[in-house]
């Protein structure tokens, strides 16, 4: 291996980027940033959760969880409010635009994954998909 690009990290980094570009895109489209979608994801799965609950499913620090919400929260997807059990606790809740916008981030990363896998059959797919859990135990458990 003489070049950086015979690397496999070097091509699963630069498919990151490839990929984050394509739903970023997108995604500005719909006036969301990049990650923010999968905050709506588990909003839609269930509401209510506390920011540390948000921070623990989505493997982030809770500051940049808090961060993100705010940002959210400012362009109306979301809004935060006091546990009517702990008043230190607050909740996460989808606003109507939220709520909305389901349908759209689902369509969007159904268009990714046509996009992703353009030229795999099925079986390559199961593959592509085995291999890339494989990859990322390894690199998660050493």
């Amino acid at each position: 291996m003489n070049q950086c690009s015979d690397f496999i990290g070097f091509q699963l980094v630069q498919i990151c980027r490839a990929h984050r570009n394509r739903a970023d895109a997108a995604l500005n489209e719909l006036g969301l940033h990049v990650g923010q979608e999968w905050i709506l994801f588990e909003l839609w799965r269930e509401e209510g959760p506390t920011h540390s609950q948000l921070a623990e499913q989505m493997c982030l620090e809770p500051p940049t969880i808090t961060k993100m919400l705010q940002r959210m929260e400012g362009s109306g997807l979301v809004e935060r409010r006091q546990d009517s059990e702990d008043a230190r606790v607050s909740r996460v809740y989808l606003t109507d635009n939220g709520r909305g916008l389901e349908k759209q981030v689902i369509k969007v990363w159904q268009q990714l994954e046509v996009d992703t896998v353009r030229g795999l059959n099925e079986t390559e797919q199961l593959l592509l998909r085995r291999l890339l859990i494989q990859i990322s135990h390894n690199l998660t458990n050493s």
